[in-house]
């Protein structure tokens, strides 16, 4: 697989973010909220710094998302049955998009009162 040209790894990653889409109702759900949020800062129409901040934490949670998707696909196809250290890394997994998602609303968060106190 390595040194591919460019075009067919393009394609390997989009099939891979199409899988995520088919089989992971949280990262639909993750951009669903990445498109709102997209939407929403487009009509509010902040300084390009927050734009730029908002978008930047979209990027984080799906790519975290689809980071811990992989993880769990992978954990779950290496080792099927159920054992407590790998309930844990897929735990802490799913906690750096909770953490990742937390930021993002602080972001947005920062955004609006920043519009509004200008």
């Amino acid at each position: 697989m390595k040194n591919r040209p460019f075009l067919e790894r393009l394609g390997f990653a989009m099939f891979g973010i199409s899988v995520a889409w088919r089989r992971e109702h949280s990262f639909r759900t993750q951009v669903m909220i990445g498109i709102a949020a997209t939407v929403f800062t487009a009509v509010m129409a902040p300084s390009l710094i927050w734009a730029a901040g908002v978008a930047l934490s979209i990027a984080l949670v799906l790519a975290l998302e689809l980071f811990n998707t992989a993880l769990e696909i992978l954990v779950d196809h290496l080792h099927p049955e159920t054992a407590p250290e790998i309930k844990l890394a897929k735990d802490i997994a799913a906690g750096a998009v909770l953490v990742a998602s937390v930021a993002s609303v602080i972001v947005g968060a920062l955004m609006i009162v920043a519009i509004v106190l200008r």
